[in-house]
């Protein structure tokens, strides 16, 4: 089962969901991994609480990229008041790879949501 997830992974790095900046974000910030050279740059744009816009700049790994977009998608719709909360598990389960043993990649996967808290705690 985890092959056609490391399947997904890579489609989502060669078509990115959400792929783009907003210029005119209320919330964003990036994060880089100095180990591999990966960035993220995430963009949110609110309207009454909610998040109603969200996007992804940047380049590395599958792993980085792909977790950017399925983040960004999950976003959608959220109270940005509930975004602060999201943790690592959240962010592990929407890629539904097993990166325990891989502590390399984990920290590929994480770099969206270092972005996110950066983001939203900047208010």
């Amino acid at each position: 089962m985890e092959d056609v997830f490391q399947e997904y992974i890579i489609e989502l790095y060669k078509h990115p969901l959400n792929f783009g900046e907003i210029k005119d974000a209320d919330y964003s910030a990036d994060a880089y991994n100095a180990s591999c050279g990966d960035r993220v740059q995430l963009y949110l744009k609110v309207k009454d609480g909610k998040i109603n816009e969200a996007r992804h700049s940047g380049s590395g790994c599958a792993i980085s990229q792909a977790t950017a977009s399925l983040l960004t998608e999950y976003l959608k719709g959220k109270n940005i008041e509930n975004v602060r909360k999201i943790g690592k598990e959240e962010v592990l389960k929407l890629i539904r790879v097993d990166l325990s043993k891989n502590p390399t990649r984990m920290k590929c996967a994480l770099m969206s949501l270092e972005a996110l808290r950066k983001a939203v705690n900047q208010k």
